[in-house]
Parts: C-alpha cells; structure tokens; sequence
C-alpha cells in the first residue's frame, strides 16, 4: 500500500545501549498486535548514538562508564540500573546490568541496515545481547554470529561490515535526528507531524497509531478536494 493510498508512516530512533528503547521496542511492538488497522501503517527503524564517543573494543563494565561520563557515584548508578531492571521486567525483559559491557553501537547501527527485511529481528537480538547476555556488541564477531542466529549469512555480513557498508546509511540516520531535534531516544515519529519520545506505556502507542492514521485520512481526502476528476474540478 502506498502512502497516496492511506498509509501512516511511523519512524523510530532508538539506541542498542539504550535500556529505555528496549523497553520502548516491547510496549510498542504490543501496541501494534493490538491496532486494529497494522496493515495500514508503515514503521521506519532509524539509527541513533547517545555516546558515539565509547572507545570500541575497550570491554568496560557499564556501571564504570557511567561513573565517568556522568560524574556520579556508582552507588547512585547502580540504584539506577536496578530501577531499570525493576521496570524492564513489568515488561517480560530479564535485564542484568550485571554483565552490561559499555559498546559503541556504530558497528551494530550498520549491521540493522544490512539486515534489510530481518531488521526487527536482528534489534531484537542486539538488545537481547547486550542488555540480558553480557555480549560485547562492538565486536564484528559477535555481530556476525548475532546476524546468523537470526537467518543473515554470515560471511555476507562479515564482507559488509568490513568493507563499510551501511556506515553512509548511520550517519544520515544521525543527522536527520539532529534536524529534526532529536536530543534523547526512544523517539517516535507519526507522519513527520505528531512525535512521542521515552519508553511509554502501550496505550500511549495505541493512541499514536491512531492520530497517525487519522492524520493521514485528512491529508488524502485534503489531497483529493484539490483535485479534478471526470466530473470536473472541486472549487
């Protein structure tokens, strides 16, 4: 279905170190089981970075990152990390900030646009990697066995994340965040006209969708009014 036909277009900027879009992902992915009108709308994964600046490969427990980068105790950080799990498992999510590795989450951005069709999947997979299994999600080993796991050939990846691919892609992602004013994530976009930012509850989504698609009704029969037809010209 095209958008001249009536579809609602739905865009989503999320971080893979982001426990909060994890949280966001699973609200929303039930709110959309529950629209009535799913086949109407069209849902857009977009790359974004809250600390683009992480060394990769540095393998540094998430609990020390953020000591330094936000200059608070690691006492405070922890009671954050356990407000976050406390929540994320209200949701069915089994964090453990435990074996949180801080990553840069460059690498994992291009590998969601190599997966094509399979992107949800293969997010679901870095989220699940980085925030429940501890694995290192700046490591292109561990993103080609993630691809796999999830039905990418695996040297197809390894050939693309060696040679760049999907780096132009990021990057252009980064950037339209910033035009549009993109400071936090997750951040939700209906139609470029009705924003949504932070894990929100479900029916927060559900009401999203629906203004989403009720935006886009009135722009086509708006489109349709300024339109001529066999019958002649609406004035």
């Amino acid at each position: 279905m095209s958008f001249q036909e009536n579809t609602a277009r739905i865009e989503i900027w999320s971080d893979i170190a982001c426990p909060w879009c994890y949280i966001g992902k699973r609200r929303f992915a039930q709110a959309l089981d529950e629209f009535e009108h799913r086949d109407r709308l069209s849902v857009t994964g977009h790359s974004y970075q809250l600390a683009p600046d992480t060394p990769v490969g540095l393998r540094r427990p998430e609990v020390d990152a953020l000591v330094e980068m936000k200059g608070i105790p690691a006492e405070q950080v922890r009671q954050m990390f356990a407000h976050v799990a406390s929540v994320a498992a209200g949701d069915g999510l089994d964090i453990d900030f435990d074996t949180v590795i801080a990553a840069n989450t460059f690498d994992a951005h291009r590998l969601l646009h190599l997966a094509g069709e399979r992107r949800d999947a293969v997010l679901e997979a870095l989220f699940r990697a980085h925030f429940v299994e501890g694995e290192i999600v700046d490591d292109r080993d561990t993103l080609v066995r993630i691809a796999a796991s999830e039905g990418l050939d695996p040297e197809a990846v390894r050939a693309g994340l060696e040679a760049d691919a999907g780096a132009d892609a990021v990057r252009a992602d980064l950037l339209e965040a910033r035009a549009l004013g993109v400071s936090g994530v997750p951040f939700f976009v209906a139609n470029r006209a009705v924003a949504v930012s932070g894990a929100q509850p479900k029916e927060v989504f559900l009401a999203l969708l629906q203004r989403a698609l009720e935006d886009a009704d009135t722009a086509l029969e708006a489109d349709r009014a300024a339109a001529c037809d066999t019958d002649g010209c609406t004035i």
